[in-house]
């Protein structure tokens, strides 16, 4: 069965901190921190297919969603070790992209698998980055368990960004959420205009919802927010 993104989709009830929140239905957020007037998709060369781990896809505070709010053709794809979704398989095989899994090249038994991310998009074929989604240590079972995923091309992200998400405490600040990974392999595959508009609906979220925890307020608008704004207006006329 297919776990292709579905906003409309029912989902399973959130169970943690927040679940009593009233939320939007469409962005998750706390209702008078809805960002709906901020999502803005764009089209990119490459694509971003998500393997997510079904503990975090229920998240509000997930990210991995925002690019799909934003960037078109995004994917995501349930985790499975022992029954991997057969559409993922057959979007593996198919001849018209050139999925390459995004990872930390730490280890010596993969570095033969790692590509610049250059070398990812210098092909005829569709790019695509495929990104685990989940903590640090769920994404490493991920890998360490996929055996359809054993033989992907490597891209190890490597950047000078530090995280800037506050909603929960990485293990280092090196250590950027899915969203802000999808903004700089975008950066560093040339494609600014996707890479600012990702990074600003990220912006937004982030703000909007360290305010909602706060019970602050909406905050002042930003000048990511009013990026979006003036694009979607710009898009509308």
């Amino acid at each position: 069965m297919s776990h292709g993104h579905d906003p409309q989709a029912p989902r399973k009830p959130f169970n943690a901190r927040g679940s009593l929140v009233r939320r939007c239905e469409s962005c998750r957020m706390p209702g008078l921190h809805c960002i709906c007037d901020y999502r803005l998709q764009v089209t990119t060369r490459a694509q971003f297919w998500l393997i997510t781990h079904r503990i975090e896809h229920y998240k509000p505070t997930n990210t991995g969603r925002l690019i799909g709010d934003c960037i078109a053709s995004t994917r995501v794809f349930e985790w499975s070790r022992t029954e991997p979704d057969p559409t993922l398989l057959a979007a593996l095989a198919d001849p018209r992209f050139a999925p390459c899994l995004v990872f930390p090249d730490d280890q010596e038994d993969y570095r033969h698998r790692v590509v610049s991310i250059e070398q990812a998009c210098d092909t005829a074929r569709t790019p695509v980055f495929i990104l685990l989604d989940g903590t640090w240590r769920q994404a490493r079972r991920m890998f360490r368990k996929s055996d359809y995923l054993a033989e992907l091309p490597i891209v190890a992200l490597r950047t000078d960004r530090l995280t800037r998400y506050r909603l929960r405490k990485p293990a280092s600040p090196e250590h950027l959420c899915t969203a802000e990974v999808a903004a700089e392999l975008l950066r560093h595959s040339g494609d600014e205009t996707g890479a600012q508009v990702l990074d600003d609906y990220f912006t937004v979220f982030n703000e909007q919802y360290a305010a909602a925890r706060r019970d602050a307020g909406t905050p002042h608008e930003s000048e990511a927010a009013r990026r979006l704004l003036d694009k979607r207006r710009a898009q509308s006329a």
